[in-house]
């Protein structure tokens, strides 16, 4: 009986990385040893990045939030320990929201911040 080669599954698997790499530059899109190093470099990237997205917007969140609370005379650290002091539990997203579209609402959290911290 003659020696079955696997023919279908390896060409499979070479399409699969292939189409993986697509986009990318030079030989790397089309020959499949650049191929297989540079996607899984770049599947090492995603994985990275995925959580280095999270940290970037934390960052965005809390730069808006201490612009919105020095508007109003409060630095950021000042306005979340005021609104921890006020039992106000919104997290950070929310609250930059509030101070990018309704900047009236977030002044009355300020504001509720300020006599949370004066008392």
């Amino acid at each position: 009986m003659a020696r079955a080669q696997g023919k279908v599954a390896s060409r499979a698997r070479r399409k699969k990385i292939i189409a993986r790499a697509k986009g990318f530059q030079g030989r790397s899109k089309n020959n499949f040893r650049l191929a297989k190093q540079r996607s899984e470099k770049a599947m090492q990237y995603a994985y990275r990045d995925r959580r280095v997205r999270k940290r970037n917007f934390r960052s965005l969140w809390i730069q808006r939030i201490n612009a919105g609370a020095r508007l109003s005379g409060l630095t950021y650290s000042q306005f979340m320990n005021g609104l921890n002091k006020a039992g106000i539990d919104l997290d950070r997203k929310v609250l930059s929201d509030l101070a990018v579209s309704e900047p009236l609402s977030f002044k009355s959290l300020v504001e509720q911040a300020q006599t949370a911290l004066s008392k």
